[in-house]
C-alpha cells in the first residue's frame, strides 16, 4: 500500500471519528443542557451527559463489536460473488450440440 492512500485512509478514519464525536456531543448536549444562563453545568446536567455519553459510548462499542464479529463473513460473501461473476463473464456460452440430419 502506498503511503498516500494510507493517509487518505487515516484521514478518512479520523473526520469519521471527529463526526462520531461531534453527533454524540450534540445530541447529549441537546438532551441534558436545561439552562444556558449559568458558566457552569449544574450537579444534575453533569449526571445526565455523562449518562447519556456512557451510554451512546456503549452502544457504539457493541455495534463496533457486531460489525467486526460480521464482516469476515460479509467479505467472504462478497469475495464469492465477484469470483462467480468473474467466472460467468469468462466462460463461453455452451452451444447446443447439432443433431445429424437435423434442419432448422
Amino acid at each position: 500500500m502506498d503511503p498516500g492512500s494510507d493517509q487518505q485512509q487515516q484521514l478518512r478514519s479520523l473526520r469519521g471519528f471527529l463526526l462520531a464525536y461531534n453527533q454524540l456531543s450534540q445530541l447529549c448536549f441537546q438532551r441534558c443542557v436545561c439552562s444556558l444562563g449559568h458558566r457552569l453545568l449544574s450537579a444534575s446536567e453533569e449526571r445526565c451527559l455523562d449518562h447519556c455519553a456512557g451510554k451512546l459510548l456503549h452502544a457504539n462499542h457493541r455495534l463496533m463489536g457486531a460489525y467486526v464479529g460480521l464482516m469476515p463473513a460479509l467479505l467472504e460473501r462478497r469475495r464469492a460473488e465477484a469470483t462467480a461473476a468473474a467466472t460467468d463473464s469468462t466462460d463461453p456460452p455452451n452451444p447446443q450440440p447439432e443433431t445429424p440430419g437435423a434442419t432448422t
